[in-house]
């Protein structure tokens, strides 16, 4: 696509397109299907299938490849965390299931540690639980989970950013495990985005948590998609309460909304294919070149310090680190975020942690240098 037709189909609508350096984020749409998933998605035109056989081939393959015992592919990640929470009270009773979201009779608690609390937690309860916090806000011990696991409790939740520093004060997915499962109940895995190193892509399963959610946006498949990854029996439930269920069973379930279409699901299925063969150091090393192009332009000037993320876990390696020192440059770091958002072409950015954090994730061809001549301009005066 030559420069003038960038975001015309938008344009053409009275919509304005923007430059993306800030991720994978849902607000600006997620991905960019790759090729190898576009002509998956195609060939799944040729023919209709009952859903409900090609949820179950599509799940066998995925697992085959990770070497889990069961895997579903969902509309996203938080889908299959609903789905998954769905799975843990109701289990695969029907009446239950058609019962969601009144408990009633059901255990309904998730457990998630005080300090684990995060964005993206409402998933859980969107099918009728509650989340009950354990430990608090300095952290937590062995016994706060011990003595939070109840006859109301459905499961312990916990989130896995392997890209971040631990945090000393919370308990491990390892000792999470084992407490939860010496008490009879299940564990859940929040994990995303944790699709690099290919060792840690489905290790929580292996690990002995009961289910872990991926987000398959991350790989190059569209943003609406995701997948479970667990055991038989919380994957056997999972399909239960999903829109195929709904559909093919005649249960009323939480999961119809949560539809996903066939070419979706081949798509799915072409990107943990072209994950698990892609050759990884090409990737990284197309991320790191991006990431040098914007810091480029911004070295030597006063009043900003742009420094390389070298963090290369998980699904947005390198990008860049930017700082302003307001005295010099006469404006914040928010005010920066503003300024290139309010730039021809938009350029959207966040701020975390007081500096800039950009990604280079959803950059198209030319856009890194794009993005770097545009924050050096704007801080130039």
């Amino acid at each position: 696509m030559t420069t003038n037709d960038w975001g015309s189909i938008y344009k053409e609508m009275g919509a304005k397109p923007v430059v993306n350096a800030t991720g994978s984020v849902t607000l600006l749409g997620g991905s960019t299907p790759v090729a190898e998933v576009k002509a998956a998605m195609d060939a799944a035109d040729s023919a209709y299938i009952p859903l409900i056989e090609l949820e179950q081939v599509a799940g066998d393959r995925i697992a085959e490849m990770l070497g889990v015992p069961a895997a579903y592919i969902t509309s996203g990640a938080g889908s299959a965390l609903t789905l998954a929470t769905a799975a843990f009270m109701a289990g695969t009773d029907d009446a239950k299931i058609e019962q969601l979201p009144d408990t009633t009779g059901m255990p309904n608690e998730i457990l998630i540690q005080k300090r684990q609390r995060y964005w993206y937690d409402r998933c859980l309860e969107l099918a009728g639980a509650k989340l009950v916090e354990y430990g608090d806000e300095n952290g937590t011990t062995e016994d706060d989970l011990r003595n939070a696991i109840t006859d109301r409790t459905a499961a312990v939740h916990q989130v896995m950013y392997e890209q971040n520093p631990v945090d000393p004060n919370v308990l491990t997915l390892e000792q999470v495990i084992a407490i939860t499962h010496a008490a009879g109940k299940p564990v859940s895995v929040d994990a995303a985005g944790q699709i690099y190193p290919l060792e840690n892509f489905g290790k929580y399963v292996k690990m002995g948590a009961d289910f872990q959610c991926i987000a398959a946006k991350y790989m190059g498949a569209p943003h609406s998609t995701g997948f479970a990854l667990g055991t038989k029996e919380v994957i056997d439930a999972i399909s239960r309460h999903s829109f195929v269920g709904y559909e093919t069973r005649r249960i009323r379930g939480v999961g119809r909304p949560h539809k996903i279409d066939r070419q979706e699901i081949m798509g799915v299925v072409a990107a943990v294919q072209r994950w698990m063969t892609l050759n990884h150091e090409d990737r990284l090393s197309t991320a790191e070149g991006q990431s040098q192009a914007i810091l480029k332009p911004l070295q030597g000037i006063p009043g900003i310090t742009a420094e390389l993320n070298t963090n290369i876990m998980g699904h947005q390696p390198f990008g860049v680190f930017i700082t302003v020192d307001p005295d010099v440059v006469g404006f914040t770091v928010d005010d920066l975020v503003d300024k290139l958002r309010d730039g021809d072409p938009s350029i959207w950015t966040r701020v975390q942690d007081g500096r800039l954090v950009i990604h280079v994730f959803g950059l198209g061809e030319g856009q890194a240098e794009l993005v770097g001549n545009a924050i050096a301009k704007i801080v130039k005066g």
